[in-house]
């Protein structure tokens, strides 16, 4: 078989899987797969960015945050239907990222993560300010009939998660038709030589812009499903922590690795989700495996794989 045909066969695999699961599993993990699938989807988009461009951003939180309080407060404040919300909270997220991009790029390296991490910190910042539309740190939940597009009820279990799959497997095909595409290839060479990119008459700036604001997307459609699927929207989401967990995904799965995402994002939830269940020091846990993982697979999971043994992975 061709790399084509076993990138398509594992790729299609998962999905299918994914697919299986939803007849079989457990509500309790039904439940959580459906947000482990956004998480994925959140991740893929900062996987577009670190691991195939080399930006490393601590202000993602920033374009997560604005695709569900660009799609939570459309329905809440303006009473738009779900359907234009979804795509205002998607388009903030691209917009904001592209914004951002536009001054936080002029930076590289340390100086651009911390740039961004001040971004997502003021972007914090404005909604706890702005609390009397936002709710702050309380948030607001989405009433059900106002999340319905077509008489299409996200509330229900069985739609959620087949809802979230859908989202997973558009991302994941977007992703993978990205990576392979000229553009993914001279986001993959900026990553490893820019000045050589440089030489050979590509703009790193106008590539990295593209990556960040298809990061942004990616970061907004997330936010908006989160917001959608399951009804609440918070400032929490804007915190340091959202930034870190997908940086943390992306590391465990495997930078620059399509499936890497979804593999980070659904060992790491199992994983604080098993050990919170055993221990009050289930962060302990966590920086054990982490730990672990860098000291004997640094490039992630996939990465690793990858790199013995399944060199055809994209």
């Amino acid at each position: 078989m061709s790399d084509t045909g076993r990138i398509l066969s594992l790729h299609l695999a998962v999905l299918a899987a994914l697919l299986g699961l939803h007849f079989v599993a457990p509500p309790y993990h039904h439940a959580n797969l459906a947000r482990v699938m956004v998480l994925a989807v959140y991740a893929m988009g900062y996987n577009i960015a670190f691991g195939y461009t080399g930006l490393l951003s601590l202000g993602h939180a920033l374009f997560f945050a604005a695709g569900l309080y660009g799609t939570g407060l459309t329905i809440q404040l303006a009473g738009w239907p779900a359907g234009p919300a979804l795509i205002t909270g998607l388009l903030a997220g691209a917009a904001v990222a592209g914004g951002l991009g536009l001054l936080a790029l002029r930076t590289a390296g340390v100086s651009f993560m911390i740039v961004t991490l001040m971004f997502a910190q003021a972007g914090y910042l404005t909604i706890l300010y702005f609390t009397g539309y936002t709710r702050g740190e309380e948030g607001f939940v989405l009433p059900a009939a106002a999340r319905s597009i077509g008489g299409l009820d996200p509330t229900g279990e069985a739609a959620r998660y087949l809802l979230a799959l859908a989202l997973f497997a558009v991302a994941l095909a977007v992703n993978l038709g990205l990576v392979r595409s000229g553009l993914g290839r001279v986001m993959v060479a900026i990553r490893e030589n820019e000045e050589r990119s440089r030489m050979l008459g590509y703009d790193p700036f106008r590539v990295k812009l593209a990556a960040l604001a298809i990061s942004g997307l990616y970061a907004g459609a997330a936010g908006a499903a989160w917001g959608w699927l399951f009804g609440y929207v918070g400032a929490g989401f804007a915190t340091i922590q959202y930034s870190i967990l997908p940086l943390l995904y992306v590391l465990l799965g495997g930078a620059g690795t399509v499936l890497g995402p979804f593999l980070g994002a659904l060992a790491m939830f199992y994983l604080i989700d098993i050990a919170s269940g055993l221990t009050d020091a289930y962060l302990m846990v966590v920086g054990v495996a982490l730990v672990v993982l860098v000291l004997f697979a640094p490039k992630g999971i996939l990465g690793s794989l990858r790199e013995r043994w399944l060199r055809w992975l994209p």
